[in-house]
Protein backbone atom coordinates (compact mmCIF):
# COMPACT_ATOMS: atom_id res chain seq x y z
CA UNK A 1 0.00 0.00 0.00
CA UNK A 2 2.75 2.32 1.27
CA UNK A 3 4.77 1.50 -2.46
CA UNK A 4 1.17 2.17 -4.70
CA UNK A 5 1.24 5.83 -2.99
CA UNK A 6 4.40 6.90 -3.43
CA UNK A 7 4.04 5.62 -6.88
CA UNK A 8 1.20 7.64 -7.15
CA UNK A 9 2.83 10.91 -5.10
CA UNK A 10 5.49 10.92 -7.85
CA UNK A 11 3.44 10.44 -10.81
CA UNK A 12 1.27 13.48 -9.85
CA UNK A 13 5.11 15.40 -9.43
CA UNK A 14 6.07 14.52 -12.39
CA UNK A 15 3.01 16.08 -14.19
CA UNK A 16 3.72 19.00 -12.25
CA UNK A 17 6.80 19.28 -13.64
CA UNK A 18 6.42 18.50 -17.31
CA UNK A 19 3.27 20.63 -16.95
CA UNK A 20 5.26 23.46 -15.45
CA UNK A 21 8.45 23.36 -18.25
CA UNK A 22 5.85 23.59 -20.53
CA UNK A 23 4.79 26.50 -19.20
CA UNK A 24 8.07 28.10 -19.16
CA UNK A 25 8.25 27.34 -22.74
CA UNK A 26 10.39 24.31 -23.25
CA UNK A 27 10.08 22.34 -26.81
CA UNK A 28 7.42 20.25 -26.81
CA UNK A 29 8.78 16.57 -28.77
CA UNK A 30 9.20 17.59 -32.46
CA UNK A 31 8.67 14.76 -34.96
CA UNK A 32 11.12 13.81 -37.80
CA UNK A 33 11.18 11.50 -40.55
CA UNK A 34 13.53 9.40 -38.98
CA UNK A 35 11.71 9.15 -35.44
CA UNK A 36 9.55 6.23 -37.61
CA UNK A 37 5.50 5.89 -37.46
CA UNK A 38 3.95 8.00 -35.20
CA UNK A 39 0.98 5.65 -33.53
CA UNK A 40 -1.85 6.85 -30.93
CA UNK A 41 -4.22 5.19 -28.59
CA UNK A 42 -7.26 7.55 -27.44
CA UNK A 43 -9.99 6.61 -24.92
CA UNK A 44 -12.53 9.79 -25.85
CA UNK A 45 -14.63 9.01 -23.04
CA UNK A 46 -17.69 9.34 -25.61
CA UNK A 47 -16.91 12.74 -26.69
CA UNK A 48 -17.68 14.24 -23.06
CA UNK A 49 -14.61 16.05 -21.52
CA UNK A 50 -13.90 16.75 -18.13
CA UNK A 51 -16.59 20.18 -17.95
CA UNK A 52 -19.30 17.31 -18.94
CA UNK A 53 -20.00 18.82 -22.60
CA UNK A 54 -20.53 16.53 -25.74
CA UNK A 55 -18.67 17.80 -27.82
CA UNK A 56 -16.68 15.57 -30.83
CA UNK A 57 -15.12 18.51 -32.18
CA UNK A 58 -12.73 18.65 -29.92
CA UNK A 59 -12.13 15.17 -29.82
CA UNK A 60 -11.09 15.60 -33.94
CA UNK A 61 -8.69 19.24 -32.69
CA UNK A 62 -7.19 16.34 -30.34
CA UNK A 63 -6.50 14.00 -32.83
CA UNK A 64 -5.12 16.99 -35.32
CA UNK A 65 -2.86 17.90 -32.42
CA UNK A 66 -1.30 14.90 -32.47
CA UNK A 67 -1.22 13.74 -36.20
CA UNK A 68 -0.86 10.02 -35.82
CA UNK A 69 -0.52 7.89 -38.60
CA UNK A 70 -2.09 4.77 -36.58
CA UNK A 71 -4.75 5.28 -33.80
CA UNK A 72 -6.83 3.92 -32.00
CA UNK A 73 -9.47 5.12 -30.05
CA UNK A 74 -11.91 4.11 -27.28
CA UNK A 75 -15.48 4.28 -26.86
CA UNK A 76 -16.09 6.04 -29.46
CA UNK A 77 -19.48 4.87 -29.89
CA UNK A 78 -22.65 5.39 -27.61
CA UNK A 79 -22.72 2.64 -25.38
CA UNK A 80 -26.20 1.73 -25.35
CA UNK A 81 -28.95 0.98 -28.54
CA UNK A 82 -27.69 0.98 -31.73
CA UNK A 83 -24.17 2.11 -30.30
CA UNK A 84 -24.06 5.00 -33.35
CA UNK A 85 -21.00 6.31 -33.64
CA UNK A 86 -20.32 9.79 -32.12
CA UNK A 87 -17.20 11.35 -34.70
CA UNK A 88 -17.99 12.87 -38.16
CA UNK A 89 -15.38 10.72 -39.52
CA UNK A 90 -15.36 12.26 -43.28
CA UNK A 91 -14.17 15.76 -41.45
CA UNK A 92 -11.56 13.39 -39.67
CA UNK A 93 -10.14 11.72 -42.81
CA UNK A 94 -10.39 15.62 -44.40
CA UNK A 95 -8.51 17.23 -41.73
CA UNK A 96 -6.41 14.05 -40.91
CA UNK A 97 -5.82 11.84 -43.61
CA UNK A 98 -6.95 9.20 -41.33
CA UNK A 99 -9.14 6.25 -42.65
CA UNK A 100 -11.26 3.69 -40.71
CA UNK A 101 -10.29 0.35 -40.78
CA UNK A 102 -13.72 -1.02 -42.10
CA UNK A 103 -15.76 -3.80 -39.68
CA UNK A 104 -18.99 -5.63 -40.34
CA UNK A 105 -22.31 -5.82 -38.81
CA UNK A 106 -21.79 -2.41 -36.71
CA UNK A 107 -24.56 -0.91 -37.31
CA UNK A 108 -24.69 3.13 -36.88
CA UNK A 109 -21.05 2.43 -35.18
CA UNK A 110 -17.63 3.99 -35.98
CA UNK A 111 -16.25 0.59 -34.89
CA UNK A 112 -16.19 -2.75 -33.06
CA UNK A 113 -17.37 -2.54 -29.36
CA UNK A 114 -16.52 0.83 -29.08
CA UNK A 115 -12.95 0.62 -30.82
CA UNK A 116 -12.49 2.33 -33.71
CA UNK A 117 -9.20 2.05 -35.54
CA UNK A 118 -7.90 4.98 -38.35
CA UNK A 119 -4.78 4.83 -40.67
CA UNK A 120 -3.27 6.75 -43.14
CA UNK A 121 -0.80 5.16 -45.35
CA UNK A 122 -1.20 1.15 -46.56
CA UNK A 123 -4.06 -1.77 -47.51
CA UNK A 124 -6.16 -3.67 -44.79
CA UNK A 125 -4.83 -7.13 -45.68
CA UNK A 126 -7.25 -8.63 -42.80
CA UNK A 127 -9.57 -8.31 -39.49
CA UNK A 128 -10.95 -9.79 -37.23
CA UNK A 129 -13.68 -8.70 -34.25
CA UNK A 130 -13.48 -10.12 -30.99
CA UNK A 131 -15.93 -10.13 -28.23
CA UNK A 132 -13.88 -10.53 -25.10
CA UNK A 133 -15.45 -11.87 -22.05
CA UNK A 134 -17.02 -10.84 -18.97
CA UNK A 135 -19.69 -8.73 -17.43
CA UNK A 136 -19.31 -5.49 -19.80
CA UNK A 137 -19.71 -5.49 -23.52
CA UNK A 138 -15.91 -5.19 -24.50
CA UNK A 139 -14.02 -6.04 -27.82
CA UNK A 140 -10.66 -6.34 -29.34
CA UNK A 141 -10.28 -5.20 -33.57
CA UNK A 142 -7.31 -7.04 -34.97
CA UNK A 143 -6.48 -5.51 -38.35
CA UNK A 144 -2.78 -6.47 -40.89
CA UNK A 145 -2.51 -3.64 -42.56
CA UNK A 146 0.46 -4.06 -45.51
CA UNK A 147 2.09 -0.24 -44.90
CA UNK A 148 4.05 -1.43 -48.41
CA UNK A 149 5.26 -3.48 -50.80
CA UNK A 150 7.61 -4.80 -47.57
CA UNK A 151 5.95 -4.44 -44.61
CA UNK A 152 3.23 -5.75 -42.75
CA UNK A 153 1.92 -5.09 -38.99
CA UNK A 154 -0.63 -6.32 -37.12
CA UNK A 155 -2.42 -4.55 -34.53
CA UNK A 156 -4.83 -5.49 -31.88
CA UNK A 157 -7.06 -2.09 -30.54
CA UNK A 158 -8.79 -3.13 -27.26
CA UNK A 159 -10.64 -1.94 -24.39
CA UNK A 160 -10.69 -3.98 -20.96
CA UNK A 161 -12.89 -4.34 -18.22
CA UNK A 162 -12.85 -2.74 -15.22
CA UNK A 163 -13.19 -5.71 -13.40
CA UNK A 164 -9.75 -7.40 -12.76
CA UNK A 165 -10.78 -10.87 -13.00
CA UNK A 166 -12.71 -9.89 -16.38
CA UNK A 167 -9.23 -8.15 -17.73
CA UNK A 168 -7.38 -11.56 -17.06
CA UNK A 169 -10.10 -13.68 -19.07
CA UNK A 170 -9.42 -10.82 -21.86
CA UNK A 171 -5.83 -10.34 -21.67
CA UNK A 172 -5.76 -14.46 -22.04
CA UNK A 173 -8.38 -14.06 -25.09
CA UNK A 174 -5.55 -11.60 -26.57
CA UNK A 175 -3.10 -13.55 -26.16
CA UNK A 176 -4.83 -16.52 -28.05
CA UNK A 177 -5.03 -14.28 -31.09
CA UNK A 178 -0.85 -14.51 -31.06
CA UNK A 179 0.62 -17.45 -32.98
CA UNK A 180 4.78 -16.80 -32.11
CA UNK A 181 5.61 -13.91 -30.92
CA UNK A 182 8.66 -13.49 -33.17
CA UNK A 183 6.21 -13.87 -36.50
CA UNK A 184 4.02 -10.71 -37.71
CA UNK A 185 5.41 -7.50 -36.05
CA UNK A 186 2.52 -6.51 -33.33
CA UNK A 187 1.37 -3.40 -31.48
CA UNK A 188 -1.42 -3.87 -28.67
CA UNK A 189 -3.13 -0.38 -28.49
CA UNK A 190 -5.65 0.66 -25.72
CA UNK A 191 -7.23 0.81 -22.63
CA UNK A 192 -6.03 -1.79 -20.73
CA UNK A 193 -8.05 -0.45 -17.52
CA UNK A 194 -4.85 -2.00 -15.30
CA UNK A 195 -2.25 0.10 -13.65
CA UNK A 196 -0.67 -2.18 -11.69
CA UNK A 197 2.43 -3.96 -12.63
CA UNK A 198 2.77 -7.16 -9.68
CA UNK A 199 1.56 -10.53 -9.75
CA UNK A 200 -2.46 -9.68 -9.68
CA UNK A 201 -1.84 -7.19 -12.61
CA UNK A 202 -3.66 -8.39 -15.82
CA UNK A 203 -0.57 -7.30 -17.64
CA UNK A 204 1.30 -10.58 -16.32
CA UNK A 205 -0.87 -12.35 -18.69
CA UNK A 206 0.61 -10.57 -21.81
CA UNK A 207 4.28 -10.73 -20.60
CA UNK A 208 4.96 -14.01 -22.51
CA UNK A 209 4.41 -11.77 -25.55
CA UNK A 210 4.90 -8.37 -25.42
CA UNK A 211 7.39 -8.17 -22.53
CA UNK A 212 7.64 -7.64 -18.50
CA UNK A 213 8.08 -4.02 -18.16
CA UNK A 214 5.66 -2.12 -20.71
CA UNK A 215 6.34 1.84 -20.87
CA UNK A 216 3.58 3.25 -17.82
CA UNK A 217 2.93 6.69 -18.91
CA UNK A 218 -0.02 8.22 -16.82
CA UNK A 219 -3.28 9.16 -18.94
CA UNK A 220 -5.88 9.47 -16.27
CA UNK A 221 -7.44 11.39 -14.98
CA UNK A 222 -6.52 14.11 -18.20
CA UNK A 223 -6.84 16.79 -15.56
CA UNK A 224 -3.65 15.97 -13.37
CA UNK A 225 -2.63 11.62 -14.45
CA UNK A 226 -2.03 9.50 -11.88
CA UNK A 227 -2.86 5.92 -13.54
CA UNK A 228 -1.02 4.08 -16.28
CA UNK A 229 -4.39 3.14 -17.87
CA UNK A 230 -3.29 3.03 -21.61
CA UNK A 231 -0.72 1.18 -23.51
CA UNK A 232 1.11 0.97 -26.11
CA UNK A 233 2.73 -2.69 -26.56
CA UNK A 234 4.62 -4.64 -28.83
CA UNK A 235 6.05 -8.31 -28.92
CA UNK A 236 9.20 -7.20 -29.96
CA UNK A 237 11.34 -5.04 -27.60
CA UNK A 238 12.99 -2.70 -30.01
CA UNK A 239 9.54 -1.38 -32.21
CA UNK A 240 8.54 1.12 -30.03
CA UNK A 241 10.44 4.27 -28.20
CA UNK A 242 9.12 7.78 -26.98
CA UNK A 243 6.26 6.56 -25.39
CA UNK A 244 4.61 9.96 -24.23
CA UNK A 245 0.90 11.19 -23.34
CA UNK A 246 -0.03 14.15 -25.40
CA UNK A 247 -0.73 16.64 -22.62
CA UNK A 248 -2.20 20.03 -24.27
CA UNK A 249 -4.72 21.93 -22.54
CA UNK A 250 -7.17 21.01 -25.07
CA UNK A 251 -6.64 17.20 -24.65
CA UNK A 252 -6.86 18.05 -20.57
CA UNK A 253 -10.72 18.95 -21.21
CA UNK A 254 -11.55 17.17 -24.12
CA UNK A 255 -11.84 14.02 -22.35
CA UNK A 256 -11.24 11.97 -19.06
CA UNK A 257 -8.23 10.26 -20.30
CA UNK A 258 -4.90 11.76 -22.16
CA UNK A 259 -4.16 10.30 -25.76
CA UNK A 260 -1.04 8.10 -25.71
CA UNK A 261 1.82 8.12 -28.28
CA UNK A 262 4.76 6.39 -29.11
CA UNK A 263 7.02 5.82 -32.32
CA UNK A 264 7.44 2.77 -34.29
CA UNK A 265 10.14 1.61 -35.92
CA UNK A 266 9.73 -2.09 -38.06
Amino acid sequence: MQRTVRSLRANMLSTIRRRKARAAGSAPHERTDAAGTLVASYNVHKCVGVDRKFDPDRIVRVIREIGPDVIALQEADSRFGDRAGLLDLARLEMETGLVPVPVSGNGKGHGWHGNVLLFKRGTVRDIHQIKLPGLEPRGALVAEIDLDDKRTLRIIAAHLGLLRRSRSEQARVVLDIMNRPDETPTLLLGDLNEWRLGNRSALKTLHATFGSSPPAVPTFPSSLPLLALDRIMANRHDMISTVEAHDTPLSRVASDHLPLTAFLRL
